[in-house]
């Protein structure tokens, strides 16, 4: 059979496979006890909350997406603005479905956890895994879809034919896929980190009461954040990257290899796809003492030591070109470098985290202190890994190779995404039961599924911005491609302007973002000062705090805030284009390294102080009460908008600008030159 027939039924066909394999997993969810009466009240109240915010976000996005969709039909034609909302629909329901199903989980892990970690750990990675088959499965489900139009459509004039038609509109798909990302980063983001901020600065400093103590107005609110954040934000941004990255693969290797070279990205993808499931089923503990990080380590590794076999079979007897396994397993080798630097400087127990946790011994400000050199350190370390890939793409096979890399970090997204739900429906779990006062086993395995969940959380986060900066690196190579320039000239003052454009651009993003936090956190922070204040009994347990009216505060800021940021990352490198492509791609430039940096200092300075004030807590310096816990408290407070809501939200715009400078770049070569 022809090499692009074998691709045309074989990625849709696996794509398939993974999401019929998530509806089983979300079978398998809904078929576990929700528990106590106590237990599904709470678990409802979250459900509730969640996908309330979610179907109010989705009213200020959906007029948004069709009104630039008609104008990019407009302007690039019918096939663009069609892949575009192809790309924006399938984000949006991952973000949309996955969310549903940790909400689901959440309270079902609790309950589970009654009998023990294995049936525990078994609903929460299951349900995470749903989230890492959606983000695969449509990946490359949307992908296959235009491959097919487009072999369809233009056989009939030749391979080349096919493979251009292909590669020109995907752009538009990956142009769906990240905006909206960006808007469920953004929202997610606030939501979350208001919430969490609100219910610290007056639950833990002010009461000193537990994180998730019942009797915190703002704690269903933190809970709720938790999803729309690192579940519903996560999933879209990780696909947006797992789709731009195939687009990427498939420009640059149709324009080495042909058609070979399109379809080799395609079947790759269909691989790894396969290789997630193959890890998800060695992800069980061996005994209630095994600690839960194992399984997930042994299923991560399955994955990944399979996705290496799959690269270079297909890259040998597939291209006949060794050198794009090659270039692919260096992405692989990086995406573990960063998971491993990543956990060094955020992990529990870690030198930096106790140097930050004593630290604050002294106050908040020595804290603070320590926690900034820690993740600037951390930031260094990191991009030299990012560099090193790139460099070694680069060095193996030209801009394609750089593509190659982004493939293979990303070759095992599917486990990788499943340990990041994990966290948020771990984290839930552990709340929900102390809530709900459950006794015996549950408070154990649900603490150790928590601690172990704020690692693959971090950890993931570290993930989705070194494969964010690899993604837009290859972006930008397609660039260069699209305008036909060979260098850019960084002593010309048009070309440097740019630059320094790009390099602004990240740090007035961010501050819009944080200041948003800060103003909707001062916000929960007056209304829960004012129910312990007005509402008599909450402090004794006799009467129940307005859960809902704190979840409706951060629901009404997260979607005050959703669009500005959305035209600020779009028009912006379209007025750089009126500089000239040249000055364009200075402006890409310095987004990519800008972003790069800003985004790992902000995940893992957060990272850190968040983990400073658990190694506190867990008895260490004086433990919970102490002047040390209030000092490390206002660290991860200051921390909270930065690890969750601005960090993660620079990886979509990173690539958002990347792909717009694609879409405008034959008007700029025509009307204002290079």
């Amino acid at each position: 059979m022809d090499i692009q027939l074998i691709a045309l039924f074989t990625a849709p066909a696996t794509a398939l496979i993974a999401l019929i394999y998530g509806a089983m997993l979300v079978k398998r969810t809904l078929k576990e006890e929700e528990g106590s009466d106590k237990l599904r009240q709470i678990g409802k109240a979250v459900s509730d909350g969640a996908m309330a915010y979610l179907a109010k976000q989705f009213k200020v996005v959906i007029p948004f997406m069709v009104i630039l969709g008609i104008v990019i039909a407009l302007t690039l034609g019918t096939g663009m603005a069609a892949t575009f909302l192809l790309g924006a629909t399938f984000s949006a329901i991952i973000g949309y479905v996955g969310m549903w199903v940790a909400v689901k989980a959440n309270v079902r892990t609790a309950n589970a956890a009654i009998k023990g970690l294995n049936p525990a750990l078994r609903v929460a990675f299951g349900a995470g895994t749903v989230n890492g088959m959606l983000v695969v499965g449509l990946g490359l489900l949307g992908v296959s879809i235009v491959y097919m139009w487009s072999y369809f459509s233009f056989i009939g004039q030749g391979a080349d034919a096919v493979a251009k038609s292909a590669t020109n509109v995907l752009v538009g798909y990956g142009f769906g896929a990240a905006l909206l990302a960006l808007f469920m980063r953004v929202g997610g983001g606030i939501f979350t980190k208001a919430a969490d901020v609100g219910a610290d600065l007056v639950g833990k400093v002010e009461k000193g009461i537990p994180e998730d103590d019942p009797r915190n107005p703002a704690t269903i609110a933190d809970n709720v954040g938790d999803n729309v954040g690192d579940c519903a934000g996560m999933a879209a941004d990780v696909f947006e990257s797992y789709a731009l990255t195939i687009v990427a693969a498939m420009i640059l290797g149709g324009n080495l290899f042909g058609l070979k070279g399109v379809v080799f990205p395609l079947l790759a993808r269909s691989g790894a796809i396969l290789t997630s499931i193959l890890g998800s089923f060695f992800v069980k503990a061996k005994n209630d003492k095994e600690y839960p990080i194992k399984p997930l380590i042994r299923g991560f590794m399955v994955s990944a030591v399979a996705a290496i076999i799959i690269f270079m079979g297909l890259a040998t007897f597939l291209l006949n070109e060794p050198r794009a396994g090659y270039a692919a397993i260096m992405g692989i080798v990086a995406m573990v470098a960063l998971l491993l630097i990543t956990k060094f400087y955020t992990g529990p127990g870690e030198k930096p985290i106790v140097g930050i946790a004593q630290a604050s011994r002294t106050g908040a400000g020595t804290n603070i202190i320590a926690g900034l050199g820690y993740g600037m350190e951390s930031t260094f370390v990191s991009v030299l890994v990012v560099a090193a890939a790139i460099y070694a793409g680069y060095a193996i096979f030209g801009f394609y190779g750089i593509s190659l890399v982004g493939m293979g970090m990303l070759a095992t997204t599917g486990i990788i995404m499943a340990l990041d739900t994990f966290g948020p429906i771990s984290d839930n779990a552990q709340g929900m039961v102390e809530m709900a006062g459950l006794k015996g086993k549950a408070p154990e395995v649900t603490g150790n599924l928590d601690a172990v969940g704020n690692t693959t959380k971090a950890l993931t986060k570290g993930f989705a911005v070194g494969s964010a900066a690899v993604a837009a690196c290859s972006l930008f190579a397609t660039y260069f491609e699209a305008t036909g320039l060979t260098t850019i000239d960084i002593a010309n003052p048009r070309v440097f302007v740019g630059v320094l454009l790009g390099g602004a651009l990240p740090f007035l993003f961010s501050s819009r973002l944080i200041n948003s936090v800060g103003r909707a956190a001062f916000e929960v922070v007056e209304e829960v000062r004012r129910q312990f204040k007005e509402i008599k009994g909450i402090m004794e347990g006799k009467a129940l705090p307005d859960y809902s009216r704190a979840v409706a505060i951060v629901t009404t800021a997260a979607q005050r805030e959703l669009v500005i940021p959305a035209l600020m990352v779009v028009s912006m490198p379209i007025a750089a284009g009126l500089l000239g492509a040249q000055a364009l791609g200075g402006f890409l430039g310095g987004v990519v390294v800008v972003g790069l940096m800003l985004a790992f200092f902000m995940c893992n300075t957060g990272g850190a102080w968040d983990n400073a004030k658990k190694y506190v807590e867990d008895g260490n310096f004086g433990g919970k009460g102490s002047d040390t816990h209030k000092a490390a408290v206002v660290g991860d407070t200051v921390g909270d908008p930065l690890k969750d809501t601005a960090g993660p939200a620079l990886n979509p715009m990173m690539k958002i600008v990347q792909v717009v400078a694609l879409l405008v770049a034959p008007f700029v070569i025509q009307f204002i030159g290079k």
